[in-house]
């Protein structure tokens, strides 16, 4: 008798055990153990606060970089934020260039650059937000890729890849 009820107490325990290791496996992991996944909203026009992006951005993968934590950090572009990674004044059009993106472009874009070159933050625009100014890709930033859709891209990375979404207000 004793040794049944022993033996019910192991299993009752194996049990346990096994549901409490599938727990664990399903809770969220800490960022040092799978590192960073992050993506940027970037579909506004102000230059101020595209500075204050790559300031937040800057500081983010500086903080991983210091701390030995591997990162992918991404830039979704659509909409006014086609301004940011092209040169082009874009005239004629509802994302033209004004007096505050031409003071700002140069700065701007070294930023830019140095982020996705140096700290390899990666650059997506929305195909849709190009091809409705007609802008063509040779106009772009090289580090620029092109995607279909960007508020679909950012919904995969969210939903598929488990990126944290970031829209600086």
């Amino acid at each position: 008798m004793r040794a049944r009820s022993d033996l019910a107490l192991l299993r009752a325990c194996l049990g346990l055990l096994l549901v409490l290791g599938t727990l664990a496996a399903l809770l969220p992991q800490p960022v040092h153990a799978a590192g960073a996944k992050v993506v940027y909203h970037a579909d506004f026009g102000d230059p101020r606060r595209f500075s204050s992006m790559l300031t937040s951005i800057n500081n983010m993968v500086m903080h991983y970089s210091n701390e030995f934590i591997e990162y992918d950090v991404r830039i979704v572009f659509l909409s006014h934020g086609i301004r940011f990674v092209t040169d082009d004044p874009l005239r004629n059009m509802p994302f033209a260039e004004d007096k505050a993106l031409k003071a700002q472009r140069d700065n701007l874009r070294g930023r830019l650059m140095a982020l996705a070159t140096l700290h390899n933050v990666k650059l997506e625009l929305c195909d849709i937000t190009r091809t409705q100014v007609g802008l063509d890709k040779g106009k772009l930033y090289a580090p620029v890729t092109l995607v279909p859709s960007g508020v679909v891209r950012i919904t995969q990375l969210q939903n598929e890849e488990a990126f944290a979404y970031i829209k600086v207000e």
